[in-house]
C-alpha cells in the first residue's frame, strides 16, 4: 500500500514523504521530496548481532547518481566513483542526529542508504537525506527512539527562512541545519558570516517549530504503515561486576584518570584494567570480555563523577580553562605560508599554498559545476595518537573535518577580484588529544596571515564539553580525549572578535536543551577571544608582501575583442608569450586576464606584451619599434606585437633623395616612428618622428605619380620592387577571434561555489 504524507513549507512549495512503492524488501524506505528533487532513503538491519565488537555498527552512505540532474559521469568507464566530498558530509549528516536515539548496548549492523532519484538547483537534497533517514527509521520494525525533524534556515534580509531554496542561500548570511527530537537537539551545523549568538539561538528556536512538524508528519506516516518495533539483544555491561569493580578499584582508576599527561595516564588505566581482569578472572572464568567492559564503564562514570561532584578535570584544569596555547608562524622556509597551533598536548601545523586562478578545483556536482578557489584539507596520521597503523587515505572523519574549517574560514577569505589566487590549505595533525579539528582552524588563520592573504578577520575555534546526570550539567571548556570518551556533547564552535562562521554539534545523548546551547555559546565567546589574544599577539595582521617563491599574479582586462590577438592561430602567441616569460596566462571570456608568474619580472614581460598586443594603433602617436623587412620603396617596423607599418623611403632620409634603402636603416634597427595614417584597410603608415616632410617636396607627391618614375634595379640582398605596394603589404584581413589551443586556459566566467561565504 503506498501512503503520502505532506507539509507546507512556503511559496507554494510542499515537502512529501512516500513509503509503499520503491524498495519494499528494506526493513524501512521513504521517497522525499520537495519541489523536483527526490532522493530515496532506506534503512535494512541485520537479523544477528555481530559479535567482538563494543560499539555501535551505524553505517550510512549518500550515494550521487548523476541521472538524478540529466547528465552523464565525466570519467572513463562513464559511471560513478568513489563519493565527493559533500557525499561524504551529507552521509555524516545522516549519522549524527540519530546515532544517540538507538537503544545503548545495540549490536545489529544497521544501513542506511540515501540516493537522490531527481535533483533541481534551487532545492538541496541533503536536508531531505535527512529527513528520509529518519522517516524510514520510524516506520521500520528497526529500534529507534525517534522521531527526529531536520530542517535548514536561512537568513534573508534580516529574516529567518525555513527550507530555503538555492539562491535564497546564495544570499543568505547563515546556513544552519538543525536536527532534534520534540524535546531536545541533537545535532547542529552551521556555515555563516560572523552572526552573533544570539542571532544562532533565535535560529535554533525558530527551527525548532518546524522539526515538531516534521515530527507530526512522520508520526502521521507512521501511525499508517508502521511496523512494530523488533526485539534485538543488547549487551550491556554486567551490573555485578561493574559494582564489584567500582567497590575493589574505584579509587585506584580515579587517581590514575587524574593525570596532566595523555599518555601516562592511558598507560595506567590500561595497566589497571589488566590488573583487574588479572583479579577477577578466577572468579569469573571465561568473562574476560565482560570484565574489560565493565571496566570501562567504570573508568567513564569516575571521569563524571569526579568532574560532576568534585570539578576535578583529568588534567586538573577547572573548567570553564582552555589548555596552554603556543603559536609560531613561517616554521616552513619555502611554503608560502605556516602555522603552528598547539593547545596542550594537541598540535597542528597549517600549510598555505598559493597558486593561479586556473587551478581552481572543479565540482562536477549534481546541483551544477561550479569552481572552488578556496580548500582546506585535514590530515589526521596515525602518529598523533601514538598508533601504527596503515594509511588508505583520506577518511570520512578527515573530509568532515576539514571541511568544517573550511566552512569557518570561508567568509574571512577575499574575493578573485582583490585578491586573485587559488588558495589551499593543509593541516597536519601532529598531536592529538581532543579538538583537532578546532585546532586546524587555528593554524589555518595563522597560515593565511602568514602567507599575506588578507583576510577579513582572524578565527579561533574551540570545543566544548557536557557532563549530565539527571538535573546537574557542567559544561566543560577545551575538552580533551578523556572527556570526550566519557562526555555527553561535542559542541565545535569557530568565529572571529565579531562573531560565529561556523559551528557543529554532536551528542551522545538523545539530544540536549536550548537552555545548554545558550550556556555554551557564551563559554565558547570567552575562550574564542582569549585564543584570538595569543594568536594576534604572534602576527597581528596579514603580512603586506607575500612569500618570495609564491606565484606573483597580474590582472588586466582587455577589449573580449582582443582576446583572439592575444591567443593567436592555434595559441601560437600565448605560448610564445608563456614560453619566453614562464608566466601562466588565464583568459576569461569577458577579456579579464590574470598572469602568474614565480618572480615579478616575467610577469611584467608578459604583462607589457599582452597590452601591447591589444593595445590600439593611434593616429599621431610616437612608437618605439624594430626594422623587420626593407622594400625598394621603405621598411616595415614594428611598432606593437604583430603590429607593423610602413615607413616610405622618402620619410626615413633627413635630406636629400636617397637611393638604396639600405643606406638608411637595416633589418633589426631599432627606431622612433609615428603614426600618419590608418587607410580603410587598417594598413598602418609611418614616419620618423624627427624627420618634417615638406608640404610641396617631392616626396609628398600624391601616390599615383609614382608610376612616371624610372623602374630602380634592386640591389643585392633587397626585394624586388613592386609598383604597388599593396602586393608587398597584401589586403588587411578581419580579425577573428581563435579558439583556445590545447594547453591554453580560456575559460568563462567561473561560477562560484555553493555555500554561505562563497568565494
Amino acid at each position: 500500500m503506498v501512503s503520502t504524507v505532506s507539509l507546507d513549507v512556503g511559496d507554494g512549495r510542499t515537502l512529501t514523504i512516500e513509503t509503499g512503492r520503491l524498495a519494499k524488501q528494506a526493513n524501512g524506505a521513504v521517497l522525499v521530496r520537495l519541489g523536483d528533487t527526490v532522493v530515496l532513503v532506506t534503512a535494512v538491519m541485520s537479523k544477528e548481532v555481530r559479535e567482538g565488537i563494543d560499539f555501535f555498527p551505524l553505517t550510512c552512505d549518500y550515494e550521487e547518481r548523476m541521472y538524478a540532474a540529466g547528465k552523464i559521469p565525466g570519467s572513463f568507464p562513464k559511471r560513478e566513483g568513489k563519493p565527493s566530498e559533500k557525499a561524504v558530509v551529507t552521509a555524516r549528516l545522516m549519522d549524527r542526529p540519530h546515532r544517540p536515539l538507538f537503544p545503548e548496548g545495540m549490536r545489529n549492523d544497521v544501513q542506511i542508504i540515501g540516493i537522490p532519484l531527481s535533483v533541481d538547483p534551487e532545492n538541496q537534497p541533503d536536508v531531505l537525506a535527512m529527513i528520509g533517514t529518519s522517516a524510514a527509521l520510524t516506520i521500520s520494525d528497526i529500534p529507534f527512539n525517534g522521531p527526529v525533524g531536520s530542517v535548514r534556515v536561512a537568513l534573508v534580509d534580516g529574516q529567518f527562512v525555513a527550507y530555503p531554496t538555492q539562491s535564497q542561500l546564495d544570499a543568505s548570511e547563515l546556513d544552519l541545519l538543525v536536527a532534534g527530537t520534540r524535546d531536545a537537539i541533537t545535532t547542529i551545523d552551521v556555515a555563516a558570516s560572523q552572526v552573533t549568538e544570539a542571532e544562532i539561538l533565535e535560529a535554533i528556536e525558530f527551527a525548532q517549530k518546524e522539526i515538531l512538524r516534521l515530527c507530526d508528519l512522520q508520526e502521521q506516516l507512521a501511525e499508517e504503515v508502521g511496523k512494530p518495533k523488533s526485539e534485538v539483544t543488547i549487551i550491556k555491561p554486567d551490573e555485578e561486576l561493574v559494582s564489584v569493580i567500582t567497590q575493589t578499584a574505584g579509587e585506584k582508576i580515579a587517581t590514575a584518570i587524574v593525570d596532566p599527561d595523555k599518555a601516562s595516564r592511558e598507560t595506567a588505566i590500561t595497566e589497571l584494567i589488566d590488573e583487574i581482569v588479572a583479579d577477577l578472572l578466577p572468579e569469573y572464568p571465561e568473562r574476560e570480555a565482560d570484565i574489560r567492559l565493565a571496566a570501562d564503564k567504570v573508568v567513564k562514570q569516575e571521569v563524571r563523577r569526579l568532574i560532576l561532584e568534585q570539578g576535578i578535570r583529568p588534567d586538573g584544569r577547572k573548567a570553564d580553562e582552555i589548555r596552554p596555547v603556543t603559536c609560531e608562524v613561517g616554521v616552513l622556509p619555502r611554503a608560502h605560508g605556516s602555522g603552528l597551533f598547539t593547545r596542550g598536548q594537541t598540535q597542528v601545523l597549517t600549510v598555505c599554498t598559493l597558486g593561479s586562478l586556473d587551478e581552481e578545483q572543479i565540482l562536477d556536482s549534481l546541483t551544477g559545476e561550479a569552481t572552488k578557489r578556496f580548500m582546506h584539507h585535514y590530515n589526521f596520521p596515525p602518529f598523533c595518537v601514538g598508533e601504527a597503523k596503515p594509511i588508505r587515505g583520506a577518511s570520512r572523519r578527515d573530509i568532515g573535518h576539514g571541511a568544517l574549517a573550511e566552512r569557518a574560514l570561508r567568509c574571512m577569505i577575499p574575493e578573485a577580484d582583490d585578491f586573485p589566487y587559488v588558495i589551499r590549505l593543509v593541516s597536519e595533525v601532529l598531536e592529538s588529544n581532543g579538538s583537532s579539528s578546532m585546532a586546524s582552524v587555528c593554524g589555518s588563520s595563522l597560515a593565511l596571515m602568514d602567507a599575506g592573504v588578507q583576510i577579513a578577520a582572524p578565527v579561533a575555534g574551540i570545543a566544548i564539553g557536557l557532563m549530565t546526570d539527571g538535573d546537574r550539567y557542567s559544561l566543560l571548556t577545551d575538552i580533551q580525549g578523556m572527556e570526550d570518551f566519557g562526555g555527553d556533547m561535542d559542541f565545535k564552535v569557530a568565529g572571529s572578535e565579531t562573531g560565529i562562521t561556523a559551528i557543529q554539534l554532536d551528542t551522545k545523548i538523545p539530544g540536549i536543551t536550548l537552555p545548554i546551547i545558550r550556556d555554551a555559546l557564551e563559554r565558547a565567546r570567552e575562550a574564542r577571544l582569549q585564543i584570538l589574544d595569543k594568536m594576534r599577539a604572534v602576527i597581528p595582521a596579514p603580512r603586506e608582501s607575500l612569500s618570495p617563491y609564491a606565484p606573483r599574479i597580474f590582472v588586466i582586462e582587455i577589449h573580449p575583442d582582443k582576446i583572439g590577438d592575444v591567443i593567436g592561430p592555434g595559441g601560437k602567441i600565448v605560448k610564445k608569450i608563456q614560453a619566453e616569460t614562464g608566466a601562466r596566462i588565464d583568459i576569461e571570456q569577458d577579456g579579464k586576464v590574470y598572469i602568474a608568474s614565480v618572480g615579478a619580472e616575467g610577469g611584467e614581460r608578459a604583462k607589457k606584451w599582452i597590452e601591447d598586443l591589444a593595445r590600439e594603433v593611434k593616429v599621431g602617436e610616437v612608437y618605439p619599434g624594430r626594422v623587420t623587412r626593407l622594400v625598394n620603396f621603405g621598411a616595415f617596423v614594428e611598432i606593437l606585437p604583430g603590429k607593423e607599418g610602413l615607413v616610405p623611403i622618402s620619410q626615413l632620409s633627413s635630406g636629400g633623395r636617397a637611393r638604396r634603402i639600405e643606406d638608411l636603416v637595416k633589418v633589426g634597427d631599432e627606431i622612433v616612428v609615428r603614426v600618419t595614417d590608418i587607410d580603410s584597410q587598417g594598413r598602418i603608415n609611418l614616419a620618423r618622428k624627427d624627420i618634417q616632410v615638406p608640404p610641396h617636396s617631392p616626396q609628398s607627391r600624391d601616390k599615383s605619380d609614382r608610376k612616371h618614375e624610372p623602374p630602380r634595379k634592386p640591389q643585392q640582398g633587397q626585394e624586388k620592387p613592386d609598383r604597388d605596394r599593396d602586393r608587398q603589404r597584401g589586403p588587411s584581413k578581419p580579425q577573428q577571434r581563435e579558439e583556445p589551443p590545447v594547453g591554453i586556459t580560456f575559460r568563462p566566467k567561473p561560477k562560484p561555489q555553493d555555500g554561505t561565504g562563497k568565494k
